[in-house]
């Protein structure tokens, strides 16, 4: 009803005919009247249905400085805003991300980052908790003096509690990132095959084509990043147990109504809906 009522007050405001705009606009007003909805509202609607998506910059925060886990965190949410056409500046602090893309890519970032973030500092709380991790060992490079010289050497060490639980996240968001990106590539490999079928005008192919375009107009644009943002370090230590228990969280972690990154995908720059 809405957009009945908008399409009559854009014809009643674009006609030039005088008899005209004031029919359009009486049979606006009625039908407004009728479902009690205000004209305002109506051409409001409107409005807001043919503005053409822009690029944005949106900052997200991660987490208060000197907060432990804030470089996997980091990681996880880059990994879901590579599948999803957002592209992030890091803060040094790894305080929080610039995020450049449309609004609703954006917004379906930051609800699956909500999720997936406390689903992951759960399992890895879980996994520490559990002692599995101790059965695991990690390489040092460990300094003693003989005869008067500095000599290194490596050796296998008990993994620490803060080892597994930075192994376990990474290899956490690291799967996610993969799962996002398989999900991406199916709904975007069905949105152009489905135009083939259809022999649509606009193929959802050059839709997307000219949509990361614009992305990448945008950032360069607008970003003041000086370099690349590498990912966390495992400084601490490898563990491998660590890794695969976290991937197997990964792996069955859920991921939301999957079909929202499908949705997203539908509100593309000139592709209409």
């Amino acid at each position: 009803m809405l957009t009945r009522i908008g399409g009559l007050l854009r014809q009643a405001e674009s006609t030039e005919n005088e008899h005209e705009a004031e029919a359009f606009m009486a049979a606006a007003q009625r039908l407004a009247t009728r479902s009690s909805i205000d004209l305002a509202v109506a051409r409001s609607h409107v409005a807001g249905r043919e503005r053409r998506p822009v690029p944005v910059q949106r900052v997200i925060p991660i987490g208060d400085p000197g907060k432990k886990g804030l470089r996997t965190f980091v990681q996880l949410f880059v990994a879901i805003a590579s599948a999803n056409d957002v592209r992030c500046d890091v803060a040094r602090t790894s305080t929080q991300v610039y995020a450049y893309g449309f609004d609703t890519d954006i917004d379906t970032c930051a609800a699956l980052y909500t999720s997936l973030l406390v689903q992951m500092v759960r399992a890895s709380d879980q996994y520490i908790k559990s002692g599995a991790y101790k059965t695991g060992t990690v390489e040092k490079v460990v300094t003693e003096t003989r005869w008067g010289r500095k000599v290194q050497r490596r050796v296998q060490a008990p993994v620490a509690a803060v080892t597994a639980r930075l192994n376990f996240q990474m290899a956490f968001a690291a799967r996610i990132g993969r799962r996002l990106a398989e999900v991406k590539s199916e709904v975007e490999t069905e949105a152009v095959r489905a135009d083939a079928v259809d022999a649509a005008p606009t193929g959802t192919a050059l839709v997307l084509r000219n949509k990361e375009i614009e992305l990448v107009d945008f950032y360069k644009s607008t970003s003041e990043a000086r370099g690349t943002w590498r990912g966390p370090e495992a400084s601490a230590g490898y563990s491998s147990a660590a890794r695969r228990a976290g991937d197997r969280a990964g792996r069955a972690a859920r991921l939301g109504n999957s079909p929202e990154l499908g949705a997203a995908r539908g509100q593309l720059p000139g592709g209409g809906s």
